[in-house]
């Protein structure tokens, strides 16, 4: 099945913590995001560039929402004995990670991938039936092969809906590409009226300090600051237009937030 549908307005709202892993939207109709511990998996030295391997989570979100509940990402999936060697990983099932949420698999109304990559949709196949949201040139090159687990998205009952672009897909929850570690990497924006924001950043970045080097590249170019200076991903600046509140990360448990204020240059 393909969609593609066209950005519309955004809802009202304020974004407060409520708990470790866990973000309360509340406003017209309470949105609740709850962070999903679905295990880890070991990074070779080889991948990290340096002499040691690196234990990375395999980190997941609910969003709760009044048309519905939201999964994006579904945990690391199992299927090929090579993937398994290399990386080592140790599963949460995703049944249990829903319940400690308060939810089910059947509660599922909807899966928005960040990408196709196996450590990102194991557990879609246990959600036969449910739209899953995707960027085209994502699922076109999931299919070309050679890139993911072939059974983990191409399975009997998948449902996909092909985005090209940003949607808003329900009020104040928002898809916008952030492509770089694939093409067709996409991230999930929780957006209220009063400009605080959630972001679900999946693997747009490995880690919040990489996002946070990133975006401090971006404000010393707006800022004037003569070159050289790093690049940064060009869409940055659309994230920057929601003013983020909050970004959470897949393989990162760590936390970006903005520092209040401003830096300007000295006098």
């Amino acid at each position: 099945m393909t969609h593609r549908t066209n950005v519309t307005g955004a809802g009202a709202g304020t974004v407060t913590v409520i708990g470790t892993g866990t973000v309360a939207v509340a406003g017209t109709g309470t949105v609740t995001v709850h962070r999903l511990d679905l295990g880890f998996f070991v990074r070779p030295a080889a991948e990290v560039g340096g002499p040691h391997p690196r234990v990375e989570p395999v980190l997941a979100y609910l969003v709760e929402h009044e048309r519905g509940r939201l999964l994006f990402d579904t945990g690391i999936g199992a299927g090929d004995p090579g993937a398994e060697a290399h990386y080592r990983p140790r599963r949460r099932p995703l049944e249990g990670a829903l319940a400690a949420a308060g939810a089910a698999l059947e509660d599922v109304a909807v899966v928005v991938n960040c990408h196709l990559h196996f450590d990102h949709i194991g557990g879609n196949p246990l959600l036969a039936g449910v739209p899953v949201l995707v960027q085209e040139t994502e699922l076109a090159t999931a299919r070309r092969g050679g890139y993911t687990i072939d059974a983990l998205f191409d399975f009997p009952g998948a449902r996909y809906e092909e985005l090209s672009g940003e949607a808003e897909l329900w009020p104040g929850v928002w898809i916008v590409p952030t492509p770089g570690h694939t093409d067709g990497h996409q991230s999930l924006v929780v957006r209220q009226g009063d400009g605080t924001v959630v972001v679900l950043a999946g693997q747009a970045h490995d880690f919040a300090s990489h996002y946070a080097s990133d975006e401090l590249a971006r404000r010393a170019a707006l800022d004037g600051v003569a070159p050289p200076l790093p690049p940064y991903r060009p869409w940055l600046d659309r994230l920057a237009d929601f003013e983020p509140g909050r970004v959470f990360f897949a393989h990162d448990c760590s936390v970006w937030e903005p520092v209040p204020g401003q830096v300007r240059p000295s006098q």
